[in-house]
């Protein structure tokens, strides 16, 4: 077995989760109890408000997530004060924060914890206001945030607004893959399964000439100028094991253009993600992102 690197693992509190799951996804609680524990990122997903904020909110409607009904972009800040988070179609008596709430509470804790931004909204806006938003509510954490999303588009446009803004870039919704133990949703794309075995509507996907290794080896350059200066690259972890098998070294690439990998979402607890954990911090990947963070830091710090 190939050494583990002498360093620390840096893990992202996925939804601001801690072990135990005692608070529900995005929630302000969890925000701050992962504070408390000095985390090394917190991770949560922002969708706009009609006005002023960004819900703390995975999908588009209320109803998915909270107490409430319709678009979340129809969602004003009073009505988002009303709100209570539903877990498994539960309510719980745990408000719905907005993004300006977890800033507030960031700066209350000046420590070294950065924030990451899933930007949710994938459909372009009419024109920059929410954007400019985002930006607005953010400013004050500086190095501190980076914003990430599937939603390359969002993240140029976002770029020309806020140039400062670090910015990371989740591939996969241009090249994925897929196993029992992951099941995408059908709705999202890449739609087509490729002659390489991968999901990928991109013409070399079609048919099969080159060596697998190829194949992924000009995905990846190509995937790196749709957001040039991209500190950070965010992929399935499933994805990054199954292209090693394929003989192509996501992390090696990556590195060598300057940019870091992060993989999702490895749990405790699933014997797939504690072996991929330790395969790809061995591999050199820069950060995991977890639903058990504490439990998957001392995993990977014992050799």
């Amino acid at each position: 077995m190939t050494a583990l690197p002498l360093r620390p693992p840096l893990i992202v509190h996925h939804m601001a989760a801690l072990d135990g799951g005692r608070f529900p996804p995005n929630s302000l609680e969890g925000v701050r109890a992962s504070l408390d524990q000095g985390a090394d990122f917190i991770e949560v997903d922002v969708t706009a408000l009609a006005a002023e904020d960004y819900l703390l909110v995975h999908d588009p409607v209320l109803e998915s997530e909270t107490t409430g009904s319709g678009p979340v972009a129809h969602c004003t800040v009073r009505q988002a004060r009303e709100l209570r988070c539903k877990v498994n179609g539960a309510t719980t008596n745990f408000h719905v924060p907005t993004l300006g709430e977890v800033v507030a509470l960031f700066l209350e804790h000046p420590a070294r914890t950065r924030l990451q931004l899933d930007y949710k909204n994938v459909v372009p806006f009419a024109d920059d206001e929410p954007l400019i938003r985002l930006a607005r509510l953010i400013e004050p954490l500086g190095e501190r945030v980076i914003v990430s999303s599937e939603a390359d588009w969002q993240l140029r446009r976002l770029r020309r607004l806020a140039p400062w803004l670090e910015l990371g870039f989740d591939i996969h919704f241009y090249i994925a893959w897929s196993d029992m133990g992951y099941q995408r949703t059908p709705a999202e794309p890449p739609y087509r399964l490729g002659a390489y075995g991968y999901y990928d509507d991109h013409p070399l996907a079609t048919r099969r000439t080159w060596p697998a290794a190829d194949y992924l080896a000009d995905r990846c350059a190509a995937l790196l100028t749709q957001l040039p200066d991209a500190t950070t690259l965010y992929i399935n972890h499933r994805f990054l094991v199954q292209s090693l098998a394929d003989g192509f070294d996501w992390v090696a690439a990556l590195h060598a253009a300057g940019v870091k990998c992060a993989a999702w979402t490895l749990d405790c607890g699933d014997a797939v993600a504690e072996a991929n954990a330790r395969r790809l911090l061995a591999a050199g990947v820069d950060q995991f992102t977890s639903n058990t963070p504490l439990t998957l830091r001392a995993l990977l710090s014992t050799p």
